[in-house]
């Protein structure tokens, strides 16, 4: 995974204040701690896992043009979000987008989605008006399923649908241990050819997701490890992965707190405590034994924020 590039716009464009330029930034997820779906119609839910990546986009108004370019120019599902945002706006401005990310495509990690919502802010900013997040929702839907990266923090989102679920605590500070098995999975692809979900399995999701949401009520990071794990397992019948077995036996050797899957992608992840507590020796054991799979090895660190940091560090409500 090419995930060490560093984008433009952190040094270029973030300080950057021009009229008719607007910039947009969209943290990507690594996979989910746990997807699957509740009773009844298009339940489909997933819990993000937001980390330390991004998408930055950069949209600058041509007042004198009607004509629309995007780059890279494969971003195509990003100008159809320029041009919705600019018709609720009652804009005909042409204009120039530019995306830079650090989330590669097709793994999992929400890189379609950190794009499409970075480049509606950031054609709003161009504009100078404010975007509510049901309108972004709005555009979302009509152009691909998505998850739940307009949100701070970790959210069950419903991404068929494009809806918000429940809000969750934020993520405390996790580090994240990631092999890439290769490949590429295409988003729209993969939920046309997985539609359902079993109810033997609806009735396991939805014990699951309770149990989810009370671990972040209680702050239990064990638990959200556990529930991880299983998670990652039971994808194996949709989207296997043929280091799962060996990448379990490394977590548990290493005393991990679980394994975290990209679920609509190749990429697996062992989740480390970053607490205070020392965990050095234990990653690094676990790194090396992924190396020794033979594949790439990325290091990745949980989107975390003071106020979230210091709520899991205080003693678990009973």
């Amino acid at each position: 995974m090419a995930l060490e590039h560093q984008s433009f716009v952190h040094s270029g464009f973030r300080c950057l204040h021009v009229h008719g330029v607007g910039i947009g930034r969209a943290q990507g997820s690594f996979g989910e701690l746990l997807q699957g779906a509740l009773p009844g119609v298009d339940n489909n839910f997933l819990v993000t896992l937001p980390i330390q990546r991004h998408s930055w986009a950069v949209f600058e108004v041509d007042p004198r043009s009607r004509e629309l370019t995007v780059s890279p120019i494969e971003k195509w599902k990003s100008l159809r979000m320029v041009r919705q945002v600019l018709a609720h706006f009652d804009s005909n401005f042409g204009g120039k987008l530019v995306i830079d990310s650090t989330l590669p495509e097709g793994k999992g990690m929400s890189s379609s989605s950190a794009d499409l919502v970075a480049t509606a802010f950031a054609v709003a900013n161009a504009l100078n008006q404010c975007l509510p997040t049901h309108v972004v929702l709005k555009f979302l839907r009509s152009i691909e399923p998505t998850d739940g990266v307009m949100y701070p923090g970790s959210v069950v989102f419903f991404h068929r649908k494009v809806q918000l679920g429940w809000r969750l605590a934020g993520l405390p500070d996790l580090h994240i241990i990631a092999v890439d098995e290769g490949g590429q999975i295409d988003t729209i692809a993969y939920n046309i050819k997985h539609k359902s979900i079993g109810d033997d399995e609806t009735a396991i999701y939805s014990d699951l997701l309770q149990r989810t949401i009370r671990a972040f009520e209680l702050r239990d990071l064990d638990e959200l490890g556990l529930i991880a794990t299983r998670s990652a397992v039971m994808n194996q019948r949709r989207n296997p992965k043929r280091l799962l077995d060996e990448v379990l036996r490394i977590a548990r050797s290493c005393r991990a707190l679980g394994v975290v899957a990209t679920h609509s992608g190749p990429c697996l992840g062992i989740l480390f405590r970053n607490d205070g507590s020392d965990t050095t020796s234990a990653r690094c054991e676990a790194a090396a034994a992924l190396k020794s799979l033979g594949s790439e090895v990325t290091h990745l660190q949980t989107m975390h924020y003071p106020r979230e940091l210091a709520a899991w560090r205080r003693p678990p409500r009973n």
